[in-house]
C-alpha cells in the first residue's frame, strides 16, 4: 500500500517536519457515514466523530498540519469543538497521534489510550520501526482503558478491544449506531499492517509476531455491520460517500467487509513474516 512505502522512507527530526503523502493532508469535506458517526479526517487520515445530544467522542488526531482541517470539517458539519468531550486513539503512530495534543487543548476533552500506547503518547515518541526517528508533541493520557472497557461521553459508549502489534497498545473500538430505526455494530480497527515494523529480532518489541497474529485471530472472530479503519485506503470511503448520494442503500453498511479485510490482512502479515524470515538467514 502507498502509506507503506511513504513510512519505509521517514527518518525525521519532528513530525511536523516530516515529509509525508500528498493524501495525507489533503482536505476532505467531512460527511456522515451511519447514524451519528461521521468522518472528519483528511483524504487518506481518518479521524471520526460521534455525535449526541450530551456529548462527542474524536477518535484520532491526525498530523499535527491537519488540526484546523479537522476543525473546521467539524464546524462545517454544524457541531463544536466544546461538545467533544472524549478523544481516543486507535494507535500512538505519528500520524494519528500527532494532533491530538492540539485538539484537546483546544475542546478541553479527556483522552483515553491503552496503557502500553500510554509511554509512546506522552513522550511523542515510539522506539522502533520506520517512524522511530519522527517526534510529535506528547499528550497526557487522563484515563488507561482496559481490554473490553466501556468508555462514554453523553450518550455515546465505546467499547476498547486491544489489538496490539501495529503498535504494542493499539487498540480496535466498537459501538453502536441506529439508522431507519435499526442498530447496526460499528467497528473502526486498530491497523494489522506490518508497515515496516521488524518483526524479527525486535528487542524493543520481542512479542510483536505473537501479537499481530492474536489481534488478527481476534478481529477475525469479531462481527460488525459496519467497518471502518485509521486510513481511508483501507476501505474506500470516499466511493461509499459518493455512491450513497446516488441513491440506494448506504453502502457503509456492509456486514462482510471486515472479514473480507481481515482475510487480505492476514495473508499480508503472513507474506511480510515469511519476508523477513528468509532475510534473516542470510
Amino acid at each position: 500500500m502507498r502509506f507503506l512505502a511513504a513510512f519505509a522512507a521517514l527518518a525525521f527530526a519532528s513530525a511536523a517536519q516530516a515529509a509525508v503523502p500528498a493524501d495525507w493532508t489533503t482536505p476532505q469535506a467531512p460527511f456522515r457515514i451511519v447514524g451519528n458517526t461521521y468522518y472528519v479526517g483528511t483524504k487518506d487520515l481518518a479521524v471520526y466523530l460521534i455525535t449526541s445530544p450530551k456529548g462527542d467522542v474524536l477518535i484520532d488526531g491526525a498530523l499535527v498540519q491537519t488540526v484546523p482541517q479537522i476543525e473546521k470539517n467539524i464546524a462545517a458539519l454544524g457541531f463544536k469543538l466544546s461538545d467533544i468531550k472524549l478523544i481516543l486513539n486507535t494507535h500512538a503512530h505519528y500520524d494519528h497521534a500527532a494532533g491530538i495534543a492540539q485538539i484537546k487543548k483546544d475542546t478541553g476533552a479527556r483522552f483515553d489510550a491503552s496503557a502500553a500506547d500510554k509511554p509512546i503518547l506522552e513522550t511523542g515518541s515510539i522506539s522502533f520501526g520506520p517512524t522511530k526517528d519522527v517526534h510529535y508533541p506528547p499528550v497526557k493520557v487522563d484515563h488507561v482503558v482496559k481490554d473490553g472497557e466501556t468508555v462514554s461521553a453523553g450518550d455515546v459508549h465505546l467499547t476498547a478491544h486491544l489489538t496490539p502489534g501495529h503498535t504494542p497498545g493499539c487498540t480496535s473500538w466498537t459501538w453502536n449506531e441506529t439508522e431507519g430505526g435499526k442498530t447496526y455494530r460499528v467497528i473502526d480497527i486498530c491497523s494489522v499492517s506490518v508497515a515496516g515494523n521488524p518483526l524479527m529480532n525486535n528487542k524493543a518489541y520481542p512479542g510483536i509476531v505473537e501479537d499481530y497474529r492474536t489481534s488478527i485471530a481476534k478481529l477475525k472472530a469479531m462481527h460488525a455491520d459496519v467497518f471502518l479503519a485509521p486510513h481511508a485506503q483501507f476501505y474506500d470511503p470516499q466511493a461509499k460517500e459518493a455512491a450513497r448520494k446516488a441513491g440506494g442503500p448506504n453502502p457503509f453498511i456492509a456486514p462482510a467487509a471486515l472479514q473480507t479485510f481481515m482475510a487480505k490482512a492476514e495473508a499480508a502479515f503472513d507474506a511480510e513474516l515469511a519476508r523477513q524470515e528468509a532475510a534473516a538467514k542470510h
